[in-house]
């Protein structure tokens, strides 16, 4: 399992790599499938398609229900928006059309759908999709080559600091019933670590393109800042995995699971980049 997991580890982070480096459309692309992936994992955690298609009958639930559907379209529009637009009312509209839709099925077929079913077709749909296209969204800006970077730093990095310092000198269990294996101390590293990571990097790597000099402990507050917001991610999704009893959200990827298991931490820290780097970098 470890040698599994790892081989698949590396490839990922090669196809990542490789996605944000190129930038364009071969990353869009490769978010939007796992953003399609991603949004049937989480519909499917969450029971949209429980009940809804049995009718309270007992019969097995089809492999899509129309709310599920919706919002997979509503995906393939929104990543289409955001590849020839990225219009910032043209993407709000698209999540506003995205909602609407949903709610127009829950009302035209009232009482086949219950409210919960609709609130988790929507839910999923910015949890996932619209989250996880921040990573492009910080790409394609001015100085997003340099920057897009930091969303790796900030999510990866962190959880690769945080389990070093957890297993070396971790004692104190912070969050006991919802994730035993995570220590204050590890979550101490990991937002260090991923600060300290993305202070080099600034200094190194950014300052020389923007040529600020403060550059270096923006962007070492910039990747703290994510490092705790992607460990709010990785948690929350494993909330959700726990509130519905699941190991993992599918088993797309050898030894991490599915999409969600992996990207987790990933959809909350690109969004958080984006506006902190707008904000303060300009």
């Amino acid at each position: 399992m470890f040698w599994t997991r790892l081989a698949s580890g590396i490839i990922l982070l090669i196809i990542a790599v490789g996605a944000m480096f190129w930038g364009g459309w071969p990353l869009l692309l490769i978010l939007g499938l796992c953003a399609l992936i991603a949004y049937r994992e989480l519909t499917k955690a969450l029971g949209c398609n429980i009940a809804s298609e049995t009718d309270r009958t007992g019969a097995s639930p089809k492999a899509f229900n129309l709310l599920e559907t919706v919002g997979l379209m509503g995906t393939v529009a929104y990543y289409a928006a955001v590849y020839f637009s990225a219009d910032k009312v043209m993407l709000l509209m698209c999540i506003v059309a995205v909602f609407l839709a949903e709610m127009f099925c829950y009302v035209m077929l009232f009482p086949k759908y219950r409210a919960e079913q609709v609130m988790a077709a929507v839910f999923s749909f910015f949890y996932a999709p619209v989250l996880l296209s921040f990573v492009y969204l910080t790409r394609m800006t001015e100085q997003g080559q340099y920057l897009v970077w930091l969303i790796l730093i900030s999510s990866w990095g962190c959880d690769t600091c945080a389990y070093v310092v957890g297993k070396l000198i971790g004692r104190k269990k912070i969050f006991p019933l919802l994730s035993p294996k995570k220590s204050l101390e590890g979550c101490i590293g990991g937002v260090a670590g991923a600060a300290l990571i993305g202070g080099i990097y600034g200094h190194f790597v950014v300052e020389p393109v923007v040529t600020d000099n403060r550059v270096g402990l923006t962007v070492a507050f910039i990747c703290a800042i994510g490092a705790v917001m992607s460990m709010v991610g990785d948690l929350a999704a494993s909330a959700i995995k726990r509130n519905r009893n699941i190991k993992d959200y599918g088993n797309l990827i050898p030894g991490h699971g599915g999409i969600m298991d992996r990207f987790d931490s990933m959809t909350v820290t690109a969004p958080m980049v984006y506006f902190l780097a707008l904000l303060m970098l300009g």
